[in-house]
Order: structure tokens, then C-alpha cells, then sequence
């Protein structure tokens, strides 16, 4: 193999790992895993990590069924090549979202479901550690989220500690942009799964991501001079052992 295979994206996420502390020696890593793009590429990104470093940590890739109808063949196979055990969780919240609360803004209790049957699932697999997917462009997009919605200055952290399930929750991918993910996917080859979610590309976060777009197309560093002044104010606060509780 190429010594300098994948060395232009690894460098930035070893270094976030580094940073932060996300990956011991003995981790046990619960991967969350949708079929989309950035966890099909944290799950690749993780495993060269693991091949191609001093750490020595263990991976399997969880899927929370939404209950969609949903063909998981190439996510299957991709974690079969990648030697990478998957277990899928079958659950309602599709239909709790959607047809039972019948939620304006689905997005926000989607999201907390799956991250709580993630967690619990993570702990049942004997995990202490659970990955997710979120990139820069995450990062910034929330830190907008939060300021125009909720008069907050504020984002989420690379790691946090959960204190009721006992298991940190970790982003390696949170240096990367998304242009860097999909250029990766196509280079790469990786699988994706389209969602069948009813609201994919219609929430408050592609609206982000349409808003610094139009602002790129007058500031075309805006992105970056953002996730810089994200990191001057220190808002990735794990390095003072925060803890979260799910809500």
C-alpha cells in the first residue's frame, strides 16, 4: 500500500483524535451508522485509523432502524469488508415521529431518540465509547442553529462524557468539511445509502447550510474564519471534563 494512502484527510483526523483524547488503548467503539455518507466515512476513516496507527482499539457499526423500508445490503457488505461487525436495532420511531407526535420540527426528536437507543445499545454491546459523524460544517452549522434560534454562542464538543450510561460520546471527523467527505466517497468509492426520510434536505440545518453557501459567494472564507473563531473562544471544552445528560 501507497505509505502516503489517505494521508491528506487521517492527518487532520488523528489529529483531532490527539487533541482530544477520543481513542484509547482497549476502547471498545460503537459506530453509529444511517447508510448516508458521513458515517459510511467515519466508519472507513476509523478503521485506517485503527490499521494504520499505535492504537489499538475495537470497532462495530451500529444501525438504528428507524422503520423505514430501507435496503441495508451495502452497508452490510461494507462492514463485511472492512471485517467490522454490525448489529442493526429495529425500533418504531419513525412512526412515534411521524405518525404518532406527529412533530413540525421531526428532526430534534428523531434525533434524541436515536442517539438514547445508540447509547443504550453501545452499553449493551460492552462499549465505552460511541462515535458519531458530525463534521466541521456540523459544527458550525449548530453553533448558527443555536445563535439564531436560541440566542445562544454556542456548538457541540469533539467529546463528552455521559455520565447516566457511563460511555463518552466522541466526533473524530469534526476537522473535516464536507466537501472533504464527499470527495473522499467518490475517491474512495464508498457505499451510501439514501435516506427515505420525508424531511431529508427540508430542515433548519440544510437552511444553514444554504445560508453559508450564499455567504461563501461573498466571503469565500466565511466557513473557515468561523470554525477559527469557534476554536479562539474555546467552545470544544472537553479538556474540562464536562459531562452531559441526555434530556
Amino acid at each position: 500500500m501507497n505509505r502516503n494512502f489517505g494521508k491528506w484527510f487521517l492527518t487532520k483526523v488523528k489529529k483531532a483524535i490527539i487533541d482530544y483524547g477520543m481513542i484509547e488503548n482497549g476502547d471498545k467503539i460503537a459506530v453509529g451508522v444511517s447508510g448516508g455518507k458521513d458515517s459510511t466515512t467515519l466508519l472507513y476513516i476509523l478503521d485506517l485509523v485503527r490499521k494504520h496507527s499505535p492504537l489499538d482499539f475495537d470497532i462495530v457499526a451500529v444501525n438504528i432502524d428507524l422503520g423505514w423500508e430501507m435496503d441495508l445490503t451495502p452497508l452490510e457488505d461494507f462492514c463485511r469488508n472492512l471485517q467490522i461487525p454490525l448489529k442493526v436495532v429495529k425500533t418504531d420511531i419513525a412512526r412515534v415521529v411521524f405518525e404518532i407526535r406527529k412533530e413540525s420540527n421531526p428532526c430534534s426528536l428523531c434525533s434524541r431518540m436515536r442517539r438514547g437507543t445508540l447509547d443504550s445499545a453501545a452499553v449493551e454491546l460492552g462499549c465505552n465509547k460511541v462515535a458519531l459523524a458530525h463534521h466541521a460544517d456540523d459544527v458550525i452549522e449548530t453553533l448558527l442553529l443555536n445563535l439564531i434560534f436560541t440566542g445562544r454562542f454556542d456548538t457541540f464538543e469533539p467529546k463528552t462524557y455521559l455520565s447516566r450510561k457511563n460511555v463518552t460520546l466522541i466526533r473524530p471527523l469534526i476537522y473535516l468539511s464536507e466537501r472533504t467527505i464527499k470527495t473522499i466517497v467518490k475517491s474512495r468509492g464508498l457505499p451510501v445509502i439514501e435516506s427515505p426520510c420525508p424531511a431529508d434536505g427540508r430542515t433548519k440545518r440544510d437552511e444553514m447550510t444554504e445560508l453559508l453557501d450564499r455567504m461563501e459567494q461573498v466571503f469565500p472564507r466565511a466557513r473557515e474564519n468561523i470554525l477559527a473563531a469557534i476554536k479562539r473562544r474555546d467552545f470544544f471544552r472537553e479538556k474540562s471534563e464536562h459531562k452531559e445528560e441526555l434530556q
